[in-house]
């Protein structure tokens, strides 16, 4: 039977995505009309998986505010709090286990979207009897960075760094896993899966760790650039060509505004022109202003503008 549980990996600090990490936690970021956070909780509820564990470190409150106790999105949350530090991937889960029901549970990284389907996972896991199973696509850029080594029956026999001549292949964030896969780690402690438990647990026993072949679309919200193109990507889905503003944004009537996010209380004033920005809480752009590619924050009396691309 398919596990209800869920773990959401949302304590990671999301040092790639700062500055804007500095406001919101990566899964409390919008992506055209909803967090991200929300949006996978919606997924996972469509998939009658509503008994969710969401871990927190890094800005928790962003993410609380958003998600309560999940009621509204017909799941039941509870929060697995990590301090004074981080983790990680395995310490992070291993904290997380006495909250479960059940001893088996989806893990889904807090930053990924995908449509993976949980049921085939789930069956495929079972029939395997693996302690962790992970969902993999055909690696799309394996001279960028790593992946995973498979054997033919889907044993992960390694992970690799960026290897262009390798044939690797791509973790996309969602995983199902049995409490003993963490039973060796200290509650508490930092760990990572991937770096160290993972591979552990291979050399340990060959075959406990093993994937799940699927051709399910992904996207990536790393950098800001990923974060804006992504968010373009879910507009046009809907008929857009720009995200759905934040709450109480207001545009000046002869403002020009293009493939821009706008977060919350953002106010542009007239003749500004905006293209390919994201604007965060509480900025106004002044009137006249000319931004292109660019982070905008609000600073100690100047907006701090930070390049979209580095």
């Amino acid at each position: 039977m398919r596990p209800r549980s869920a773990l959401i990996l949302a304590a990671g600090l999301g040092t790639r995505l700062r500055p804007l990490t500095e406001l919101r936690a990566k899964p409390a970021m919008p992506l055209d009309d909803e967090p991200i956070v929300r949006r996978t909780l919606r997924q996972l509820a469509a998939a009658s998986i509503d008994r969710i564990i969401i871990n927190l470190h890094h800005r928790p409150e962003t993410i609380a505010a958003l998600v309560g106790d999940g009621s509204d999105l017909g799941v039941r949350v509870r929060y697995s709090w990590e301090q004074p530090v981080v983790l990680g991937s395995a310490g992070g889960p291993r904290l997380a286990v006495p909250l479960f029901e059940e001893d088996t549970f989806f893990i889904i990284n807090g930053d990924t979207l995908s449509d993976i389907e949980f049921g085939a996972l789930a069956a495929t896991h079972a029939a395997s009897g693996a302690t962790v199973t992970m969902a993999v696509v055909p690696h799309p850029a394996p001279g960028r960075y790593g992946g995973l080594r498979l054997a033919p029956d889907d044993a992960v026999v390694g992970f690799s760094g960026p290897d262009p001549g390798a044939d690797l292949w791509h973790f996309i964030g969602v995983q199902i896993a049995s409490a003993r896969a963490f039973a060796s780690l200290t509650p508490g402690e930092p760990a990572e899966t991937v770096r160290a438990l993972y591979p552990a647990l291979i050399a340990a026993e060959p075959g406990r760790v093993r994937a799940f072949r699927s051709e399910a679309r992904f996207q990536d919200i790393g950098t800001p650039a990923d974060y804006l193109e992504t968010s373009l990507a879910i507009a046009r889905e809907h008929g857009r060509d720009m995200p759905a503003p934040g709450r109480g944004v207001q545009i000046a009537p002869d403002a020009h505004v293009a493939r821009s996010i706008l977060w919350d209380e953002v106010v542009i004033g007239p003749r500004a022109h905006l293209t390919d920005c994201i604007v965060a809480d509480g900025v106004t752009i002044p009137p006249g202003a000319h931004y292109s590619r660019a982070v905008i924050m609000r600073g100690e009396g100047e907006l701090i503008v930070s390049p979209l691309d580095r």
